[in-house]
């Protein structure tokens, strides 16, 4: 886990550190859409998936974007972040393994705060790009 360096010494290019996770499992997608409300069967139902074309259930997009918010509330903390977006960019099946990881894209000084934006990113073990985003993190000065 990366601590977050004083306001002065963010500069653009640094890294906040990286998170692993998984691997995903079918209990872990249950309890994920008993916790979220998101009883997509999609996820959870194996039958439903494969008639909807799918070789089987896979992850929730905000699965993995609740990722990319441990790892900036584990860089800064979940005060000092005001804004997180995902794109989800290839499906998660059951068994995968993830690396999360954050870059600082941005920085500008505004009414005694530091003002930083992330470029986020998470690839599945094999290499293909499964989230990106961006987040807005307000750190005092």
């Amino acid at each position: 886990m990366s601590q977050i360096k004083t306001p002065r010494t963010i500069q653009v290019g640094d890294t906040i550190g990286d998170l692993a996770f998984g691997p995903v499992t079918r209990t872990m997608l249950c309890l994920y859409a008993g916790a979220s409300l998101d009883h997509n069967p999609i996820h959870i139902d194996s039958d439903f998936a494969k008639e909807a074309g799918q070789d089987d259930v896979f992850a929730h997009g905000m699965l993995g974007m609740a990722q990319f918010g441990r790892l900036v509330s584990n860089w800064a903390s979940i005060e000092a972040l005001q804004s997180l977006s995902t794109r989800f960019t290839a499906i998660v099946p059951v068994g995968s393994k993830l690396r999360f990881t954050g870059k600082v894209a941005a920085r500008a000084e505004a009414a005694g705060k530091t003002i930083v934006i992330l470029d986020l990113e998470a690839f599945l073990e094999g290499g293909l790009k499964a989230f990106s985003g961006r987040a807005e993190v307000v750190v005092e000065a």
